[in-house]
């Protein structure tokens, strides 16, 4: 898949752990995500190994990053994680950058769904970008959640 350049000269990749952005990926992901509900940095990587990660990168500083897990043997069921954008760049369209580069990596994957555990807060984000809310609202790490699905199929 070839990276994405949008007007704000953000460009959206798949990296691999072993590629250096991964560490601010981290970072990113500790700053932005972890630390203000409590959660020890680096206390949300169980799933790393068995995931693909995207970073927007600006000036080659990562701004954004999304991870998609594999759900299952075949990767046909995954889970969009950890969304993250630097707060001075939020609102300028990288977060849904990143979500439909995701959306387009993994129809070529092969993925036939989509589920994200959602803020309460941001589901209409996710609504606009073709996501579905499925069942009741949940309490995960203290803040409500929804579980959301896209069926790519």
């Amino acid at each position: 898949m070839n990276p994405c350049l949008n007007m704000n000269n953000v460009l959206i990749k798949r990296i691999t752990l072993e590629d250096p952005l991964y560490e601010e990926e981290r970072k990113l992901r500790n700053r932005i995500l972890l630390r203000p509900i409590g959660i020890p940095d680096y206390g949300w990587e169980q799933n790393d190994t068995n995931s693909w990660h995207f970073v927007a990168v600006e000036n080659d500083k990562v701004v954004g990053c999304v991870v998609l897990v594999r759900r299952d043997e075949k990767a046909s069921k995954t889970q969009l994680i950890q969304m993250a954008v630097e707060k001075d760049f939020q609102g300028r369209g990288i977060g849904r950058m990143l979500v439909k580069h995701l959306v387009e990596f993994a129809s070529k994957q092969e993925v036939q769904e989509i589920q994200i555990h959602a803020r309460d807060d941001v589901t209409a984000f996710y609504e606009q970008l073709g996501f579905e809310i499925v069942g009741e609202p949940f309490l995960e790490v203290g803040i409500k959640h929804r579980h959301m699905l896209m069926r790519l199929d």
